[in-house]
């Protein structure tokens, strides 16, 4: 089994930052990316920030140039570094881990709230 597990979430003002932590965990062979997924109420689950072991990132448009992925591979560890946030980027982020050895699986955390409110 794989564990994924978010942490870093809350409340924040308008322009306020913060800074996500995934801890991947477990039976992980050939980690291959890590990501967050954002979920805003009453929307699809969506891309926000991906990255390889090998470090190339892609990002959503709505979060380039604000949102930093890294990754610690010797720690199966992946950040999100959130700034300039807007009420806009509320929403639940999920870490997503795609690993695997004969075939490719994708895990999920249980996600983390963020709040961005005055």
């Amino acid at each position: 089994q794989v564990q994924v597990v978010e942490s870093g979430g809350g409340l924040v003002q308008p322009g306020g930052s913060l800074r996500l932590s995934c801890a991947a965990s477990g039976r992980i062979f050939r980690l291959l990316t890590m990501g967050w997924y954002c979920q805003a109420p009453g929307k699809q689950r969506e891309l926000a920030a991906l990255i390889s072991r090998g470090g190339s990132t892609n990002y959503a448009d709505s979060v380039k140039g604000r949102f930093t992925i890294s990754i610690e591979n010797a720690k199966n560890m992946v950040y999100l570094q959130m700034n300039s946030l807007k009420p806009e980027d509320t929403a639940v982020y999920y870490c997503n881990v795609r690993a695997g050895l004969l075939s490719e699986n994708d895990y999920w955390g249980q996600g983390t709230q963020v709040t961005v409110s005055s």
